[in-house]
């Protein structure tokens, strides 16, 4: 049995995953931290990162940190819920040093479950925004993406649509193509309208939104895109990154798709764009904080931001990093400069505010 466990812990460097179709690696895995934290694996100079991001070009991040620092990387890779209950079930014997999660709703909730510890970095505070942290430390933004309305370029912009509040008025009843109000990133684009707006006003924008659907909520951002091309809707709200990622497809038919659709910006006549990110945050347990630390630091450069958000079509947070091309040619715009940990207290509310308009 040792032997197996110890097999399944040699896969866990660069990649190695904890899936849904993966119960019976999970289960072992789940029955490591004691063997992971042994004080011979502690004493190199290692860190563990537990990441839902999946992509290969990551590995890229990875070993270039190690070329510069002499630190090892460690990978799990799982969905969210998966990392949050492993950390729980490891408890303070888990080797988890940092958790890198997406979405403001996922790095607060992490953050009000006790797994993160604070951490104040000059260079982290210097480089990063402060909206796109948390103040207290515990958390660090390191891309982000904005939730904009897309259109179909051979039907054109429709006049005087400017901003959120535009897309509650009744001319555009039927026409609307959007994700469930129970996902992440609506939530946040609510939460960000609650805190702009009010509880009152949000609450009827909200039920205008639930009105002018073109149908019901199904699907994600993609679909969406794809549904306003097809004809079934005017106008689909989505994250830039999944047009970036149409873009970039290998297939030709996605991204003949993605040369189909305009953007537009909201509210760049007041507050601007709402915006999302994903970020990291060091375990409250981490057995090696120094290295999780460096690892962060290192984030935070203009080399590894252009490539962790270049890989999956974000915009960087720190202001000397290169941005896709792509993104760049949707020309520049005006950010929400809204707090994201403001963000993250709204969430629950907007959430009951959708459901109560009917937004389901």
């Amino acid at each position: 049995m040792i032997r197996k466990l110890v097999a399944n812990v040699s896969q866990l460097h660069y990649g190695g995953s904890i899936t849904s179709d993966s119960p019976m690696q999970r289960r072992h895995l789940l029955a490591l931290p004691a063997l992971l934290a042994a004080p011979a694996i502690a004493q190199e100079r290692v860190v563990n990162i537990y990441s839902a991001r999946h992509y290969d070009t990551d590995r890229e991040l990875w070993d270039a940190f190690t070329r510069q620092s002499g630190i090892r990387v460690r990978v799990i890779e799982a969905n969210v819920d998966q990392l949050l209950e492993r950390i729980r079930a490891e408890g303070a014997n888990s080797p988890a040093d940092i958790l890198i999660t997406v979405d403001i709703g996922r790095l607060a909730r992490a953050k009000d479950g006790g797994v993160f510890q604070p951490t104040r970095n000059a260079t982290l505070e210097a480089r990063i925004p402060a909206h796109l942290r948390d103040p207290q430390g515990h958390w660090f933004g390191f891309t982000s993406r904005a939730r904009v309305v897309m259109y179909d370029k051979a039907r054109g912009l429709p006049a005087q649509l400017t901003r959120y509040e535009d897309l509650a008025r009744a001319e555009f009843a039927n026409g609307l193509l959007v994700r469930s109000s129970g996902y992440i990133y609506n939530i946040g684009w609510t939460a960000s309208m609650l805190a702009a707006d009010g509880l009152a006003a949000t609450e009827a924008w909200a039920r205008g939104i639930a009105q002018n659907l073109a149908r019901p909520p199904s699907g994600g951002d993609r679909d969406q895109i794809r549904a306003m091309i097809a004809g079934q809707g005017r106008l689909a709200i989505a994250n830039t990154y999944y047009l970036g990622l149409l873009h970039i497809s290998p297939r030709a038919e996605e991204r003949e798709l993605a040369e189909r659709v305009g953007v537009l910006f909201p509210n760049q006549g007041d507050r601007g764009t709402h915006m999302n990110v994903s970020g990291a945050g060091i375990i409250r347990n981490a057995p090696n904080r120094a290295a999780a630390e460096a690892f962060l630091e290192y984030m935070a450069s203009p080399a590894a931001q252009a490539l962790f958000a270049g890989s999956n079509m974000e915009y960087p947070v720190v202001a000397d990093a290169q941005i896709h091309p792509f993104l760049r040619g949707l020309g520049s715009f005006r950010q929400d400069p809204i707090s994201a940990s403001d963000l993250a207290a709204n969430m629950p509310e907007a959430l009951r505010l959708m459901q109560r308009a009917g937004w389901r």
